[in-house]
C-alpha cells in the first residue's frame, strides 16, 4: 500500500512538473561576454537559452544607431525566459507571442541546442521572423526551435527593431553615421546577430561555418537582404527563403528618398529635430506612428547594408554563393485583392486591362480563365503574384542564372484545416483575431502558413484542427529542411526526390508540397510575362 501511495504521488508531481512545463535543471555556459545559464531539458534532451542579449539595448543616445556591441559582465546572466519583443502594435491579428512584453530595449535571441557536453561541428540554423518588418517575434510557437534541435541542429531566433525604430531614415541620423546614411537598423541588427553567432555559437555545440539563415515573408525577404550585404554574405553556408525577396516586395529604396519619407514623418508629427525625437518616450513616438497610418519604413540603399539594388548585386555575382532553398504558397492573398470585389470573368477582364493596357491579351493566356474554376485561380495567381510570388520568384531565377550552387524551389499547397474556435478568423500573417473579416474559402495554401509545418510545430499551435495529413505534411517539410541546413540538399531517406533547378530552364522543377508531395516540371510563362512587365520602360 506505501508503495502504491507513493506512485501515486510520484504520477501526480510528474504531472503537475509536466503540466508547468517545469522539465529542466539549471546549465551553465561561457559565451564571449560572460556565463549564461539556461536550461537542460530533461524531456527533449535540450539546451534551451531563451533571452540571450546580443548587443546593448538600443534605447536613449542608441536609439537609431546600429547596434553596439555588449559590454561583458561579471556573474551569471540568467537567460530561461524569452526578452521582450520590439515595439509594435497588433497588425496581422494575435501572433501568440511568448515575449517577456514590448520594449526598445528587445535585441534578444533565443538557443535550442541537442548538443551535448563534448558536442562540436553541428550545423546552425538562425531563422528571421515575419510581420511586414512592423510586426512579430522570435519566441512565437510557430518558430519554436526545439524540434528541429532534436534533427541535430543548432536553433537561433533572433529579434530586430521593427517599424518607426527599425526602419526610420533622417538627413540628421545620415550626418552622425561613417557612412553618411540612415536607416536599415532591423537589418544591421539581424547581421551583428549573425557576428554574434559567428562569435559564439561553438559553446552550444555549432559550427560557425555551416550556419544557414531561413525566414518567411519579411524573414525571407531577410534571408535575400543578407545573402547580398557585405556585413553578412560571407557569414553564411546556406539560405532558406519563404514568400518573399527584397528584389521587388519591400524593397530597398534610394537614400534620398528614405530621407524625405523621415523627414515628412517627423515634421507632421510635430518633430524639429532628432534630438527632440530621442528625447520623446516610447509612447509618444508609438502614439505619433500610429497616428500617421504609415505602414513601417522602407529599407534603404545606404551605401554599407545595401551597396547597391539587390538584383544588382546577383547580377554581378556578388552576393553569397551558397545552396539556396525558397518556394512560396499557392494561394498566397485571396483574388479579391486583385479584383476588388466579386470573383467572375468579366471583372477578371476589367481589373487585368487596367493593370496591363498594353499587354492584357498575354495576360490572359498566361492566366488561363476558361471556366469558373480557372477563373477563381486566375485572380488568386495574379493577387498573389503581384503581392509577393513573383518577388520570390525573381530571386530564385537570379540566384539560379548566377551561381553555382543548387537551388531548390517548392510550392506550398496543402489546405490548412478549420479554426477550432469558430468565432475567430485568420490573421493575415500569422495568429488569429475576434471578428476579423470572414474572407472567402481558400482554395490554396495562404501566406505564413506553412511556418509551423516546416518548423515541426503543429502542437504548439492550439488554433486549428490538425489533422494525420497537416502531421504528415509537416514531418515532410522538416526533414526536407533539416536535409537542407545539414547538407545543403533536402533529399534524404524515404522522401520524395527533390531535383534542382538549372540556368536557362523554361520549366524548372517544382516541390509540391501536399498531403503527397512530388517534384513536377512547372512552366514559368506568368513570371517571365511579369518580369518583362517589371523592366523599366
Amino acid at each position: 500500500m506505501k508503495y502504491f501511495t507513493l506512485l501515486l504521488f510520484v504520477l501526480a508531481t510528474t504531472g503537475l512538473t509536466r503540466a508547468q512545463g517545469n522539465n529542466g535543471f539549471a546549465i551553465q555556459t561561457k559565451i564571449e561576454n560572460g556565463i549564461i545559464e539556461g536550461l537542460y531539458d530533461t524531456q527533449s534532451g535540450l539546451q534551451v537559452y531563451h533571452g540571450i542579449p546580443f548587443a546593448k539595448p538600443p534605447v536613449g543616445n542608441l536609439r537609431w544607431k546600429a547596434p553596439q556591441p555588449l559590454d561583458n559582465w561579471t556573474g551569471v546572466k540568467q537567460t530561461k525566459k524569452f526578452g521582450p519583443r520590439a515595439v509594435q502594435a497588433i497588425v496581422f491579428g494575435d501572433m501568440a507571442s511568448r515575449s517577456d512584453g514590448i520594449s526598445e530595449d528587445c535585441l534578444y535571441l533565443n538557443v535550442w541546442t541537442p548538443a551535448k557536453k563534448n558536442t562540436t561541428g553541428l550545423p546552425v540554423l538562425v531563422y528571421f521572423y515575419g510581420g511586414g518588418f512592423v510586426a512579430g517575434d522570435g519566441s512565437e510557437p510557430r518558430y519554436d526551435g526545439a524540434s528541429m534541435a532534436k534533427k541535430g541542429i543548432v536553433v537561433v531566433t533572433v529579434n530586430y527593431r521593427l517599424g518607426l525604430f527599425g526602419f526610420f531614415a533622417h538627413p540628421e541620423l545620415s550626418k552622425e553615421t561613417p557612412y553618411k546614411a540612415s536607416g536599415n537598423w532591423g537589418y544591421l541588427d539581424q547581421a551583428f546577430a549573425l557576428q554574434w553567432v559567428q562569435k559564439n555559437i561553438a559553446a552550444f555545440g555549432g559550427d560557425p561555418k555551416k550556419v544557414t539563415i531561413a525566414g518567411e515573408s519579411a524573414g525571407s525577404i531577410s534571408v535575400s537582404a543578407q545573402m547580398v550585404s557585405p556585413l553578412s554574405r560571407k557569414l553564411i553556408a546556406g539560405a532558406i527563403g519563404e514568400s518573399g525577396s527584397g528584389i521587388s516586395a519591400l524593397a530597398a529604396v534610394p537614400l534620398a528618398d528614405a530621407e524625405k519619407t523621415g523627414a515628412e514623418f517627423a515634421k507632421n508629427a510635430g518633430f524639429t529635430s532628432v534630438a527632440q525625437m530621442r528625447a520623446a518616450s516610447t509612447r509618444d513616438l508609438y502614439e505619433a506612428y500610429v497616428e500617421s497610418k504609415r505602414f513601417g519604413f522602407p529599407p534603404v540603399i545606404d551605401g554599407y547594408f545595401f551597396t547597391k539594388p539587390m538584383l544588382e548585386t546577383f547580377n554581378a555575382k556578388e552576393q553569397a554563393q551558397v545552396p539556396l532553398l525558397l518556394g512560396w504558397n499557392s494561394a498566397e492573398i485571396p483574388g479579391m485583392a486583385f479584383t476588388q470585389g466579386p470573383i467572375n470573368e468579366e471583372t477578371l477582364i476589367k481589373k487585368v486591362k487596367e493593370a496591363y493596357p498594353n499587354d492584357w491579351e498575354e495576360a490572359l493566356k498566361v492566366y488561363p480563365h476558361g471556366n469558373a474554376k480557372e477563373v477563381e485561380w486566375a485572380a488568386t495567381n495574379l493577387a498573389s503574384d503581384r503581392f509577393i510570388s513573383y518577388s520570390t520568384w525573381k530571386w530564385f531565377d537570379a540566384h539560379r542564372q548566377n551561381s553555382s550552387q543548387p537551388v531548390y524551389r517548392y510550392l506550398y499547397s496543402k489546405l490548412r484545416p478549420p479554426l477550432v474556435d469558430k468565432n475567430l478568423t485568420s490573421g493575415f500573417a500569422g495568429g488569429t483575431q475576434q471578428g476579423g473579416q470572414q474572407m472567402p474559402a481558400a482554395i490554396g495554401a495562404p501566406h505564413a502558413c506553412e511556418i509551423e509545418y516546416c518548423m515541426g510545430n503543429l502542437h504548439l499551435v492550439k488554433d486549428y484542427a490538425w489533422t494525420a495529413d497537416d502531421y504528415k505534411v509537416s514531418d515532410t517539410m522538416l526533414n526536407y529542411f533539416a536535409n537542407f541546413i545539414k547538407t545543403g540538399n533536402p533529399n534524404g531517406e524515404k522522401l520524395p526526390e527533390w531535383p534542382a533547378a538549372h540556368a536557362n530552364d523554361k520549366t524548372p522543377p517544382v516541390m509540391i508540397l501536399d498531403t503527397e508531395s512530388k517534384a513536377v516540371k512547372y512552366d514559368d510563362a506568368r513570371y517571365w510575362f511579369l518580369d518583362r512587365m517589371n523592366k523599366p520602360k
